[in-house]
């Protein structure tokens, strides 16, 4: 099989993990490939992501690899079994790949805990506000760029209605709630939105008061991505050129103290909703 012309970042995780696990045994990529029947040059590919590998082929490794974890096994070999593209393949060539990468980090996942200190999450936003936002990106872009992001945000908040949504647990900065994208009417709406959308079961909204004061991650926007196991946690930052995606361990550890310190100082979620409400009512 040729390698693939495009690899996204969660192909790249299950090659990762499937290195990181052959490391650990000690096992030489030339054993690897004898173990599967393949020229050693397919080991590295695998690794990388840029060739698949079957279910069976990710049992075979992870049993001579001494791997004696079978929830973290059966993880990757149901990643190794998808098949098919999601809906967000639909916009390769459009956006920048690392859109794509964040709508499927965010449709594999089993909870999101999202915490932002100038931006609402693009899971809740509105049509009219997304693209207010998109308005500001420098340098400026042109109209149907802007359209094919907005529309591709909006098709993100699917995941919120799909059979088994994941657990969306987010901790929102009153200044991102104060900032008036698109003006008043559009600011109103959206903070409508966010109470509407904060009343799911599965969806819990908390708001940092200015009153709060200084708390860790202040300066930084982080999504925590919980997988089939702690193992496949995945951590996405923003940034002026774009996402950046994490996953060492240690790394991961520190992002969950930091996202539980600002949980920690965030209101409870019927205190955000008044405040919420309260900031609607004064635009």
């Amino acid at each position: 099989m040729p390698p693939r012309s495009t690899t996204t970042e969660r192909q790249r995780r299950l090659g990762a993990e499937l290195r990181k696990m052959r490391t650990a045994a000690g096992i030489t990529t030339e054993y690897a490939a004898g173990l599967l029947g393949v020229p050693r040059t397919n080991v590295p590919n695998m690794e990388s992501g840029r060739s698949g590998i079957s279910p069976e082929r990710v049992r075979t490794l992870a049993g001579n690899y001494g791997c004696a974890d079978q929830a973290l096994v059966d993880a990757l070999a149901d990643m190794a079994a998808e098949r098919g593209k999601g809906w967000w393949e639909e916009y390769r060539g459009q956006l920048p790949p690392a859109f794509l990468d964040i709508a499927e980090l965010e449709w594999h996942a089993r909870e999101l805990r999202i915490a932002l200190a100038v931006h609402l999450p693009g899971l809740l936003q509105t049509e009219e506000h997304a693209r207010a936002v998109f308005k500001h990106v420098i340098p400026a872009l042109p109209a149907a760029d802007v359209d094919a992001r907005v529309a591709h945000r909006m098709d993100r908040q699917q995941v919120l209605d799909s059979a088994e949504p994941p657990r969306l647990d987010l901790i929102i900065h009153e200044a991102a709630l104060r900032m008036e994208f698109g003006g008043p009417g559009v600011s109103r709406r959206q903070l409508k939105h966010i109470l509407d959308v904060s009343e799911r079961d599965e969806v819990t909204v908390r708001a940092i008061p200015f009153k709060a004061g200084g708390f860790p991650g202040a300066g930084q926007s982080v999504v925590y991505a919980k997988g089939a196991v702690p193992e496949l946690d995945t951590v996405e930052l923003d940034s002026t050129h774009g996402p950046e995606f994490i996953d060492s361990g240690m790394q991961l550890h520190k992002y969950r103290a930091q996202l539980d310190a600002m949980a920690a100082v965030a209101l409870t979620a019927a205190a955000s909703r008044d405040l919420i409400r309260a900031l609607a009512a004064d635009l």
